[in-house]
């Protein structure tokens, strides 16, 4: 249609009423001095309302941009409002009271200076003057980039209201004239606020206030009647000089119209005429009798006025406007105010309170103590019927209109109303032709909607057959059709059906009239596509998404913040409502009126050359049509549900497991106060944003100098927004925003009203259903669902960004990458059963494709573990084709069999081509973890000996307990070393003797982790594994022998903690000296025995005990007894003739004589001991070693210079030999000529004679060596004698 654009012809009132916004408003009381209490009685004034628009609201580059302010005066409240479509202001709203006072109706008055907005307020006892901040001072920045800004009402709370500067008293004399309600106020080129009201005396008196920032006087001036007036315009001239005689001249109205140093004022008075004065000059330029301009009779000339009302309007280019409004008697409109309960409450919060308000209602009227269920079901009916009637009384009393807002510099029209705000819209040619009452109908141009003047007539002929068809429907037969949409049935049986209902109840020949109408229209097929055409929001193209790069910076961020307030989101979406609705009913009527076509036939209507197959194209292209603008309708009207912040977590990962976080459609949506509206938030996170990049797409040199015309942007914005929301169209981002913002009911019930008639985006549809789905718990819905989407990946828009890889790589195949992106989200989920089949069912479409065989068999093998469906997890292993992931997997098998201590399983997996690996991953487990956390080695050895390799189980064994003893120094690490080295001999016990001997690990080895850094030296540098290591072979004997130390390690730890940390890895040897340390003789013995070392430290650690006994105290006694207990003595003494020290001797004795060897190597040590220490030896001992080696006893005391010792031993041992005690000394045939020769230790006796000859002077060292050379001398002589006696019986 050519002007279908180009026309405003008519307006659609949009407004809050239905779900009206929760505003906080914060209450001042204004206290003013000298104000006096009200008298019962007096004349209430009317409320009033108005507004004020910013200069540079309509500029794209203005703080103030789309913003604007509107007031409410009921009583002595004055409701102050700060709007703005771009963004959501913060504090703006403000309840001022002023006590003893009441607001003159329009006695409130805005404007605006370069840093401040300031506002005029009289009320009928005084004046004030607010100052508030000018918005662009608030905020100094040309780019406004939040979504939130404070009001210029943010800080009203800090103004003075009493400052004597803005406030005055209006003065009695002259005083405010009775019962007026007229007032004006403006302020000066100078910056003082004047206020103009009718004085008592019948003229206009102007109370000035000095500028603020300029101290200054209050002044008052009264304007009264000329005796010279000027005739200024043809048939205007002073009263005085037509001589006519009437009501008082009192003014009922006034206005101000300032014009550089001057202001003009307007009256409109009670004797029906304009004058006007000269502020500056104090006279009355002007007088015109309105009566003269209406018809009217003589007696409202002689009555006084009551109703006037003066409007004044000023246009640069066409000059002064002045509306006039004449009020007639009794013609007057009553409003009745009642009670008013005002309610703070969130929307969860009203709707309960409601419900509990009903029920106490309900209970309050219920006299019966019992009734049928049918019967309480009709009172709660009737209840909330009787609630519904209410909220509709209220509403129309908050639908009365106070005043009419036009914004000169947008063209944007506001409707002030009791109750709430309204804006006018243009609405499109269709709707306004569909609409308009008949009286309009049959004057509308019809230039206006085709340059076809026959083509027009054909359109407007339909619209009239529409209309007459609307006009015929009975409620029935709406709901039918309906219920009929949102069923998912077929509208056009729908139709069929309500026309067959016509035609049966068709009394007044309604359908005759129709067919007559049908009967003009030409060409009926080209009219209704026309019609069609103009309805269809489908469109190939998909709108740009985000703004242009091109554009400075500055504009992109002021622009991303155009219309995006919640108020111009409830606008927009309420158009868009609007719109649905109205088209509904039109693609409804359109329906049937083509079945009644249908039913007429070719030869009644449509004349040859027209065909039937014409009419059904058009009819299938209707219904769509109608099911689109319904779906969009149930769309407005389907509110929002809250979402919880945990859910909000859990929607975000899932988001970030496909990679869609980035999606400006799926992300979450802020917290908005009160009910919002599935479209609301579609708009408000998401379209907005498109449909401004969209109109500001091309870069335009003069675009901060555009301006903000309403009118065309809002036809514009929400017909870009009908093409977003169209269901047929390409792209998803409606389906995207609910999925992302967490609306799954909402999301759901939108598709399956989808799903049946629209074949566009099936794919994603499906998708989001199937998240749907997830969301419910219904698994095996939402993998049906994710099913059926893959045949359609690769085909749609949404469906590729799934896909897209975040590096833009891509792996495998369209389908693949689906499938990987949708197992993942399962994964997420948790839903490990549905991963196995839709991996599973995703293998039989990879086929030769081996990297996703992998993967998805991977996949099956991960979660088949996680259920611990071991064997199925076992099975998947085996046919994964990469043998980099099953080697993987099989280390993952392990670890978590492991964990889970469903060892069995583990060990008896036969492993077909895996053994080695197994082994290796055990192995490599097991010197990578804490030995007594993990039981790795002991499941190796399970492992080894269920398949009878009894070698390597024990080289396992083996290792272990050399490992427990290195690394775990605790007696529960040496038990297990213990326990270990048994279980390796047992295994070795079952093998062939030949063959029973393993591999010595090494001792302190370094193995090889998996992610250990390498070892370096000093200076930094990896040093080189060691590789000619020389193997050592354990035989069955050697590792009984380590067996023994173990039990040896275990025994010394049990008897003393503190060699725990030590015992574990030490050698034989190490253990010898820590058990003598420990005072466990006997067992260290038997460690020396075993390893075949010599029992000398042994011999050593007793004797150094026996002489720190020897000079301990007390003390030392009472600890010995605990190691000498420790010890298998014969007999322990412990009488008190018999001490510690006793019984220590007395088991160094035992031992003597129990492990004598060769050479008397233990009593030498034993006695060099005590020797060293300088501790006498005990007699026993002396006795003892003299028997087997008195020489070496000899040197061992010219070694210690215990010469006297010496002296007398040589002395008793040269007795000995010459048969004198020679059994003490172990001779068993003395000095004889018959008996074996004996001999003299010459080399230590002469030591001893040259030690005691070295000091001359010491007489006792003379006499000691005297007594030895006596002895000597006697020696010799038995000695030669015995010699002789031996050569003469050799010689016999």
């Amino acid at each position: 249609m050519a002007a279908a654009g180009a026309m405003e012809r008519s307006f659609v009132e949009l407004s809050g009423a239905e779900r009206p916004r929760p505003r906080h408003f914060r209450e001042f009381t204004i206290c003013g001095i000298g104000t006096v209490n009200a008298v019962t009685g007096t004349v209430k004034y009317s409320e009033s309302a108005g507004g004020f628009y910013y200069v540079e609201s309509g500029k794209l580059f203005s703080v103030s941009r789309n913003r604007f302010i509107h007031w409410k005066t009921s009583g002595d409240t004055l409701e102050l409002v700060e709007e703005s479509l771009d963004v959501n202001l913060l504090n703006n709203a403000v309840h001022l009271k002023f006590q003893n006072c009441s607001v003159l109706p329009g006695g409130v008055h805005i404007c605006e200076t370069q840093n401040h907005v300031m506002i005029l307020i009289l009320t009928n006892q005084t004046v004030h003057r607010l100052l508030l901040p000018h918005p662009s001072r608030m905020y100094r920045s040309e780019l406004v980039t939040e979504s939130q800004m404070q009001s210029i009402f943010t800080d009203i709370g800090k103004v003075d209201f009493r400052d004597p500067c803005n406030y005055q008293l209006i003065p009695t004399v002259p005083g405010l004239s009775p019962n007026s309600t007229a007032s004006a106020a403006w302020l000066s080129s100078d910056g003082e606020a004047l206020f103009a009201l009718p004085s008592a005396s019948g003229g206009i008196f102007v109370l000035k206030l000095p500028p603020h920032d300029i101290p200054g006087m209050v002044s008052i001036v009264e304007l009264k009647q000329s005796s010279v007036m000027q005739r200024l315009l043809t048939g205007w001239m002073p009263t005085a000089i037509r001589g006519d005689q009437g009501p008082s001249d009192r003014p009922l109205s006034l206005a101000v119209h300032c014009v550089e140093h001057d202001a003009f004022i307007f009256a409109l008075c009670q004797d029906h005429k304009l004058r006007m004065w000269s502020f500056k000059d104090q006279i009355c330029l002007m007088v015109a009798d309105m009566l003269e301009y209406i018809p009217v009779n003589k007696d409202l000339r002689l009555t006084s006025g009551t109703g006037h009302k003066l409007r004044l309007a000023y246009s640069p280019s066409l000059g002064l406007y002045l509306g006039i409004y004449m009020h007639a008697p009794k013609h007057g409109q009553i409003f009745c105010r009642g009670t008013e309960r005002k309610f703070d409450l969130s929307w969860s919060e009203l709707k309960k309170e409601v419900t509990l308000a009903v029920e106490s209602e309900l209970q309050g009227n219920v006299t019966e103590y019992e009734f049928s269920q049918e019967e309480f079901r009709n009172l709660q009916q009737e209840f909330w019927c009787k609630f519904y009637a209410c909220c509709l009384q209220y509403q129309e009393a908050l639908s009365r209109p106070l005043a009419l807002l036009l914004n000169p510099h947008t063209n944007t029209v506001c409707l002030l109303k009791k109750g709430y705000l309204s804006f006018l819209v243009p609405s499109s040619l269709v709707d306004h032709l569909y609409l308009l009452p008949d009286e309009n109908l049959l004057t509308e141009d019809e230039t206006a909607i085709s340059d076809d003047v026959d083509v027009a007539r054909d359109v407007t002929c339909l619209i009239k057959c529409l209309r007459m068809i609307r006009e015929s429907l009975t409620v029935d037969m709406s709901i039918m059709m309906e219920m009929s949409c949102y069923n998912l049935q077929s509208p056009e049986k729908a139709a069929e059906q309500i026309l067959e209902d016509l035609i049966t109840i068709d009394v007044e020949n309604v359908m005759e009239d129709i067919c007559s109408k049908l009967q003009e229209i030409r060409n009926p097929i080209h009219a209704i596509g026309l019609l069609i055409r103009e309805m269809d929001y489908e469109t190939d193209v998909e709108m740009e998404k985000g703004f242009n790069p091109a554009q400075p910076l500055n504009i992109r961020m002021n622009l991303s913040q155009l219309y995006g307030s919640g108020t111009a989101g409830h606008i927009v979406c309420r158009g868009v409502c609007k719109i649905a609705n109205t088209r509904f009913l039109i693609c409804r009527d359109l329906l049937i009126l083509q079945q009644l076509l249908m039913r007429l036939g070719d030869m009644v209507i449509l004349g040859a050359g027209q065909l039937f197959q014409a009419q059904q194209d058009l009819l299938h292209r209707t219904a769509p049509l109608l099911l689109s603008y319904h779906l969009i309708k149930w769309a407005s009207q389907c509110l929002t549900t809250d979402v919880p912040v945990d859910t909000l977590e859990s929607n975000l990962q899932h988001l970030s497991v496909l990679e869609l976080t980035d999606s400006s459609p799926l992300m979450a949506n802020k917290f908005v106060s009160g009910p919002q509206t599935i479209v609301e938030l579609f708009f408000q996170e998401v379209a907005r944003k498109h449909i401004i990049s969209h109109l500001f797409s091309q870069p335009k040199a003069s675009l901060s100098h555009t301006g903000m015309n309403w009118p065309e942007m809002v036809t514009a914005i929400t017909s870009y927004f009908l093409q977003l929301l169209w269901p047929s169209n390409p792209g998803c981002l409606f389906l995207e925003c609910l999925m992302g913002n967490c609306q799954y009911v909402q999301l759901q019930d939108y598709i399956q009203q989808l799903h049946p008639w629209c074949q566009v985006n099936v794919g994603s549809c499906r998708f989001m259903l199937g998240r749907c789905y997830l969301v419910t718990g219904e698994g095996q819905k939402a993998l049906e669902c994710f099913c059926q989407a893959a045949s359609e990946v690769g085909k749609e828009e949404f469906l590729d960004r799934l896909i897209r890889s975040e590096d833009g790589e891509i792996v495998s195949t369209p389908r693949m990458q689906y499938y990987d992106k949708v197992l993942r989200l399962l994964d997420v989920v948790g839903l490990p059963e549905l991963v196995i089949q839709l991996a599973t069912s995703a293998i039989t479409e990879a086929g030769d494709d081996w990297k996703s065989q992998a993967t998805l068999r991977t996949c099956i093998f991960k979660h088949h573990l996680d259920m611990g469906h071991n064997s199925q997890a076992y099975e998947a292993l085996t046919q994964i084709p990469d043998s980099s992931r099953q080697l993987d997997c099989l280390r993952q098998l392990v670890v978590v069999l492991c964990e889970r201590s469903q060892l069995q399983d583990l060990v008896e997996f036969p492993y077909v081509n895996l053994h080695n690996e197994v082994v290796g991953i055990i192995e490599s487990r097991a010197r990578a973890v804490d030995l007594m956390t993990h039981n790795y080695y002991e499941l190796l050895y399970a492992f080894h000996i269920y398949r009878h390799n009894y070698r390597k189980a024990g080289t396992v064994m083996f290792e272990y307990g050399m490992r427990l003893g290195r690394e775990v120094r605790t007696l529960r690490g040496l038990e297990k070393q213990g326990s270990c080295y048994l279980a390796a001999i047992n295994c070795l016990r079952l093998i062939r003797p030949e063959y029973a001997w393993i591999v010595q690990p090494v001792s302190g080895a370094v193995y090889n982790r998996p992610g250990a850094s390498p070892k370096r030296n000093h200076d930094g540098e990896c040093t080189a594994a060691p590789t000619n290591r020389q193997i050592e072979i354990l035989e069955l004997e050697d590792l009984e022998k380590e067996c023994s130390l173990a039990r040896i390690r275990l025994t010394l730890a049990q008897h003393d903690s503190s060699a725990v940390a030590v015992a574990g890895s030490s050698s034989a040897e190490e253990m010898v000296t820590l058990l003598v340390q420990a005072g466990l003789f006997d067992t260290a013995i038997s460690l020396c025995q075993t390893f075949k070392l010599p029992l000398t430290p042994v011999f050593e650690g007793l004797a150094f005990r026996c002489i720190k006994l020897q000079f301990g105290g007390e003390a030392a006694q009472a600890e010995a007894w605990a190691w000498l207990a420790a010890n298998q003595l014969s007999s322990v003494i412990t009488t008190k003739e018999s001490s510690a020290t006793d019984e220590a001797w007395r088991l160094l004795s035992t031992y003597l004589e129990r492990y004598k060897v060769q050479n008397n190597l233990y009593h030498h040590c034993v006695i060099n001991k005590l020797l060293s220490h300088g501790v006498p030896l005990p007699n026993w001992l002396i006795n003892s070693y003299k028997k087997v080696d008195a020489a070496e006893l000899l040197r061992l005391y010219l070694n210690y210079d215990l010469l006297e010792e010496a002296v007398d031993l040589v002395s008793e041992y040269v007795d000995a030999v010459l048969g004198k005690g020679h059994q003490y000394f172990g001779i068993e045939f003395p000095l004889s000529a018959t008996a074996p020769m004996v001999w003299l230790p010459y080399s230590s006796i002469d030591q001893l004679l040259q030690a005691l000859g070295e000091n001359s002077a010491n007489s006792h060292n003379i006499a000691l060596s005297q007594k030895i050379l006596d002895k000597l001398e006697d020696y010799q002589q038995k000695v030669d004698k015995a010699t002789r006696d031996l050569l003469y019986r050799r010689n016999l």
